[in-house]
């Protein structure tokens, strides 16, 4: 599923390729994807022009000129690909936003969603979000106070989205690792130190990851080098059986919380 680092790189590209423009048509293949009756949707849609495209979370928010969102959550499976029509994935289309000749394709959308909203109800729907983790205002004392009380394994808390927004299963798995703390670690058996250290972690390994574009492999557009780039960079998400660059010994996977786990059971703590 994409992550904050996927989603982040999804928003840079499309303000450069979509930002400005005007929707001319929509295409609508799966009504499911879509929270209004199909026409409605697509007569708000058509015509607006895209003034900027923000992200909150896993979310991304597309500002229209008429004051109407565009709400986006990609889900499992869920990807985005700019292009024309002879070059596009030979994948199942969702949704199909239109800008003359180039469309953004709305693929694997079978779990994600494409919303309309107003600026008021959009609020509404993003209210229960945690902080932003790379915002600067996020600052190591407000992490550590969102801890103090908190309870459970600290794998778990990282991936609860009132928690922390943006963060998932494969960098939950990542940010431990940096830490060199085991995913299955109870919070409150983490000393201040290590809670430090989880902090900085977090900062560093969402950064890289955006730096990279991301583990999602699927490139946005023809010619795209930097999508995904970040997929090979992985230190133990999806690396089971491997050796461990750190400390030579083997990751593993677990479940933890009905989630696939991946960490070093030799050098995470």
């Amino acid at each position: 599923m994409p992550e904050l680092p996927e989603m982040e790189n999804y928003r840079r590209l499309l303000n450069q390729k979509i930002a400005g423009k005007t929707i001319s048509q929509v295409q609508i293949n799966r009504e499911k994807s879509v929270n209004l009756n199909p026409t409605l949707f697509i007569n708000s849609v058509t015509n607006q022009k895209v003034m900027t495209v923000n992200r909150r979370g896993k979310h991304l928010l597309f500002h229209l000129e008429n004051g109407q969102v565009l709400l986006l959550h990609l889900m499992l499976g869920g990807w985005m690909y700019f292009g024309k029509e002879d070059d596009k994935p030979e994948r199942t289309i969702q949704v199909r936003l239109s800008f003359g000749k180039h469309h953004v394709y709305f693929i694997g959308l079978r779990l994600g969603y494409l919303h309309l909203y107003n600026e008021q109800d959009v609020k509404k729907e993003l209210s229960s979000l945690g902080p932003e983790p790379l915002e600067p205002q996020f600052t190591l004392q407000d992490f550590l106070k969102l801890l103090s009380d908190r309870r459970g394994k600290i794998k778990t808390k990282l991936l609860d989205q009132e928690f922390i927004a943006g963060i998932g299963n494969c960098y939950s798995d990542e940010i431990c690792y940096h830490a060199g703390i085991k995913t299955k670690r109870s919070i409150e058996d983490i000393g201040e130190p290590e809670r430090n250290q989880l902090y900085q972690s977090m900062k560093h390994v969402l950064l890289d990851a955006l730096k990279h574009g991301g583990y999602m492999e699927n490139p946005f557009f023809q010619g795209d080098n930097l999508t995904g780039g970040y997929n090979n960079l992985c230190l133990v998400y999806d690396r089971e059986g491997e050796n461990c660059n750190r400390c030579g010994g083997t990751i593993i996977k677990e479940m933890i919380s009905s989630r696939k786990t991946y960490f070093c059971p030799n050098c995470q703590k």
